[in-house]
């Protein structure tokens, strides 16, 4: 299976639309780290992939949004969005209720859950398409 990835211009137009749908400040902070969360899913360690699964694929997009703050504002927000269309794009639904999808992206910001753990709970909230 061909994993589609979200591209650099994506992720800046899917953030302003966070922005003006749901206010907060435009811009990126850092655009170093905002290259490292387009870049992060597709990486190998030692000619192996280093997140083989799509699941995991999509938590560590998701965490290097949330953990490392490339926008002023609306990270987490971003982060919700983007990784449900990259699922989508693979072929996979999230099935969270709204309030759960929030609660879900916060504990990853407040308790710091790592790239597995979201990746399991990713897996026992969505179908595939």
């Amino acid at each position: 299976m061909t994993i589609r990835y979200l591209e650099l211009e994506e992720l800046l137009r899917l953030h302003f639309q966070v922005i003006v749908d749901f206010g907060g400040s435009h811009g990126v902070r850092d655009e170093g780290r905002l290259k490292s969360v387009v870049e992060a899913p597709k990486q190998y360690v030692f000619a192996k992939q280093q997140y083989e699964t799509v699941y995991e694929k999509a938590a560590v997009h998701l965490w290097n949004i949330v953990g490392d703050h490339p926008f002023i504002d609306g990270k987490n927000r971003t982060a919700l969005l983007s990784c449900g269309i990259f699922l989508s794009r693979n072929g996979i639904e999230i099935i969270a209720a709204p309030k759960d999808l929030e609660d879900s992206t916060v504990t990853v910001a407040t308790k710091h859950l790592d790239t597995s753990e979201i990746s399991a709970w990713l897996k026992s909230h969505t179908c595939k398409q």
